[in-house]
């Protein structure tokens, strides 16, 4: 049975940037400045990021008009996607699914800051 995590170490400073930026700021905040003070971390961390990175999308290989931004794609290998809710929603989720899929990454983290009394972080693996 495989036991090891797809980009664990990656995984591990990702995570923790989140945590010390929502133990510094607390819930209540929009997205924008959670996204601010995540990209802060990140540098601090050394963690490599592409903050907003735009995403081509393809219908049947023609492209299309319409592109993605996701929050940030972090080690070239893993996308970062913000939100500030009350609670993750299907949607929320399917929108990292479909980032996965435009980028054919295999990991993304949905990071929540508007959950009380913590920060949520949900791994999807594609």
């Amino acid at each position: 049975m495989e036991t090891d995590l797809l980009f664990q170490d990656e995984s591990y400073v990702i995570r923790g940037a989140a945590f010390e930026v929502y133990r510094e700021m607390g819930c209540g905040f929009l997205e924008a400045v959670y996204q601010e003070c995540l990209q802060k971390e990140f540098t601090k961390q050394s963690v490599p990021f592409v903050p907003n990175p735009t995403l081509e999308l393809f219908y049947k290989h023609e492209k299309l008009e319409q592109i993605y931004r996701p929050d940030f794609i972090c080690y070239g290998k893993i996308i970062v996607e913000l939100k500030a809710a009350k609670e993750l929603s299907d949607e929320h989720r399917a929108q990292l699914h479909n980032y996965l899929k435009a980028t054919r990454l295999r990991l993304g983290f949905l990071i929540n800051f508007g959950h009380y009394p913590k920060a949520t972080i949900e791994r999807i693996v594609r």
